[in-house]
C-alpha cells in the first residue's frame, strides 16, 4: 500500500515541519499505515500563530467588510458540498468512521458555513439607554484575535466546521491542531480554503501531538481557545489558557441518559438507543452510554436491544451497507477492553458482546450490552468512548431523575415518552446541556452545542457561538457642549 505525503498549511503556503520530522497514520479498518504528516514543534507553531497575527492586523482581512466575509464562508460552504465525496472518503479512511455517516454528515456540513456567512453582518451591538441625558451610550462587538482550535479524532471534519465557522463570521483569524489519529480530512478542508479565497494567515493547519498542541494553546498571542476532547487534555489547556489569559470553550465527555418510560413508542426507542450508542462506534461525546429503563417493560426492552445488536453489521467502513466500523485507534480499543472486563468483576452481566469479532483484522469491537443492578458501578460513572451500554432499571418519574442527575458529566439525555408534559418536567430538570425527546444525535447549525459540569463550557452551533468569538465594547460619547467638569467626580 503506498503511502501518501501530506503537508501543513501556514500563511498560506504548504510547509513541512521546520526539523523535517513526521509521524505516520494508520486505517483503523486494516491498522496500516496509509500516511506521513509533518510533526510541528513549538517553532512551527509559532509562525502559524504569527501568520494569523498578521492577517488579523492585515488590511487584506480587518478591512473586509462583514457581509464580504459572510460571501467567503459561503464559498467555502459551496466548495465542500463539490468536494464531499472526496473528504467523506479521506475521514473515513483515517479514524474509521462509516462512509456512510461521514456521507451523511458532508452532505449537511455546508449547511454550517451557511448560516454563519449569514450571520457575519449581523454580529451587532446595542444603543444603551443611559440614566445619563448628556451621554450617548452603545455597546459594539469586535473580533477577538487569534484563536486555536484543537480538535479530536472522532468527527474532525464536523467538529472543526463548528468552531471554524463562527470564528470566522466574527471576523477572527485562526490556527487549527487536529489530533495525530486524524488530520488527514482537515488537510483535505485546507485545500478548499484555499481555493475559495481567503487571505493568506487566515486559516492556517499544524499537525502532531501533545506538544504541539500545547504550544498552541500557551502562545502568547492566542485570544480564544476551543477545545473539543478529553477532561485530561482539557486540564492541560486551562492551565496553559492562564499564560495568555484567553477565553475558553470546552466540549468534553460525557456520561449521557437514554431514558426510556413504559409509554414509549418501543419501535423508535430501541433505534434511538442503537443510534445514540452503537453508531459511529460509540465514540461520540453525546452517546446515550447509560440505558435507564422503566422496570415494567426492562426485560422486554434487553431483549429487543440484544436481538437488534446481534444484527448489527461489522465490517470494512467504506462499504456502504456496514452499520458498525472498526475503533479509530489501538489504544482506545484496549481501553474500552479493560473496561468492559472491569464492569464484569464488579458486578456487570454480559447481555451481548464484549469482544473483539475473530473476522477482522483491524481494531474492531463487538456492540455490548451490560446490566447493571447498582448505578454506583464505574461502568455507569465513567465514559468508555466505545460500542457499550449500560442498561439499569428505574421505577417511577422521580427515580429515573435521580439516576439521570446521578453524574458528573451533563451533556447530552434522550427521554422516550407519549406523555408531553412529562417530556418538558424532565427536560427541564435533567441537567444536560442537550435534551433530545423521543429522538437522538439530531444537529443543526442553528442549535447550541454544550454541556454543564464535567462536559465543559461554552456554547458551539447557534449565534451564541458567534458572540462567543466577540469582545464587548461599550461606548460613551458626551453630547452636552458645555465644558467638562469638576474632574475628581465620576460621573
Amino acid at each position: 500500500m503506498s503511502v501518501e505525503t501530506l503537508r501543513m498549511y501556514i500563511d498560506g503556503a504548504w510547509v513541512d515541519a521546520l526539523t523535517g520530522a513526521t509521524f505516520d497514520s494508520r486505517n483503523p479498518a486494516t491498522g496500516e499505515c496509509w500516511s506521513r504528516l509533518p510533526e510541528a514543534d513549538a517553532e512551527d507553531v509559532d509562525r502559524a500563530v504569527k501568520a494569523a497575527q498578521r492577517a488579523f492586523e492585515g488590511e487584506a482581512w480587518s478591512k473586509l467588510t462583514a457581509t464580504a466575509r459572510g460571501k467567503l464562508l459561503y464559498r467555502l460552504g459551496e466548495l465542500i458540498a463539490e468536494n464531499a465525496e472526496e473528504l467523506a472518503q479521506l475521514e473515513s479512511r483515517d479514524n474509521g468512521k462509516l462512509i456512510r455517516e461521514t456521507r451523511g454528515q458532508l452532505g449537511y456540513l455546508p449547511e454550517f458555513f451557511y448560516y454563519n456567512a449569514g450571520l457575519a453582518d449581523k454580529v451587532v451591538g446595542e444603543t444603551l439607554p443611559l440614566d445619563k441625558p448628556d451621554m450617548f451610550g452603545a455597546t459594539l462587538r469586535v473580533p477577538l484575535g487569534v484563536v486555536a482550535a484543537i480538535i479530536p479524532w472522532n468527527s474532525p471534519l464536523y467538529l472543526t466546521a463548528i468552531k471554524l465557522a463562527p470564528a470566522l463570521a466574527a471576523g477572527n483569524t485562526i490556527v487549527i491542531k487536529p489530533s495525530e489519529h486524524a488530520s488527514a480530512s482537515l488537510i483535505g478542508l485546507m485545500h478548499l480554503v484555499e481555493k475559495a479565497g481567503f487571505p493568506p494567515g487566515v486559516v492556517n493547519l499544524v499537525t502532531g501531538f501533545g506538544a504541539t498542541g500545547a504550544a498552541l494553546t500557551s502562545h502568547a498571542l492566542v485570544r480564544k481557545i476551543a477545545f473539543t476532547g478529553g477532561a485530561g487534555a482539557a486540564r492541560h489547556v486551562v492551565r496553559n489558557s492562564a499564560e495568555n489569559f484567553a477565553k475558553l470553550s470546552l466540549e468534553l465527555g460525557g456520561k449521557s441518559p437514554n431514558i426510556l418510560f413504559e409509554d414509549a413508542d418501543l419501535d423508535s426507542a430501541i433505534n434511538g438507543v442503537v443510534a445514540g450508542v452503537f453508531a459511529a462506534s460509540g465514540q461520540s461525546c453525546v452517546a446515550g452510554s447509560r440505558l435507564l429503563v422503566q422496570r415494567s417493560i426492562y426485560d422486554e426492552v434487553i431483549t429487543r436491544l440484544r436481538e437488534r445488536a446481534a444484527t448489527i453489521k461489522i465490517g470494512d467502513p467504506a462499504v456502504a451497507d456496514t452499520e458498525m466500523g472498526p475503533i479509530a485507534t489501538q489504544d482506545q480499543l484496549a481501553s474500552i477492553e479493560r473496561m468492559v472486563a472491569q464492569a464484569q468483576a464488579d458486578g456487570a452481566r454480559l447481555i451481548h458482546g464484549g469482544e473483539r469479532p475473530e473476522c477482522h483484522q483491524g481494531w474492531y469491537y463487538t456492540p455490548t450490552i451490560l446490566a447493571c443492578d447498582s448505578h454506583d458501578l464505574p461502568i455507569m460513572q465513567e465514559e468508555v468512548f466505545g460500542p457499550v451500554v449500560a442498561v439499569i432499571p428505574f421505577d417511577d418519574e422521580a427515580s429515573a431523575l435521580r439516576l439521570a442527575n446521578d453524574t458528573e458529566y451533563g451533556l447530552a439525555a434522550g427521554i422516550w415518552t407519549r406523555d408531553i408534559a412529562r417530556a418538558h418536567r424532565l427536560s427541564r430538570d435533567v441537567r444536560a446541556g442537550i435534551l433530545w425527546v423521543n429522538t437522538y444525535r439530531a444537529v443543526s447549525a442553528m442549535a447550541p452545542i454544550g454541556g454543564f459540569g464535567a462536559s465543559g463550557y461554552g456554547r458551539e452551533g447557534g449565534i451564541d457561538a458567534v458572540y462567543d468569538y466577540t469582545d464587548l465594547k461599550t461606548l460613551w460619547i458626551n453630547l452636552s457642549s458645555e465644558p467638562m467638569p469638576d474632574p475628581f467626580v465620576m460621573r
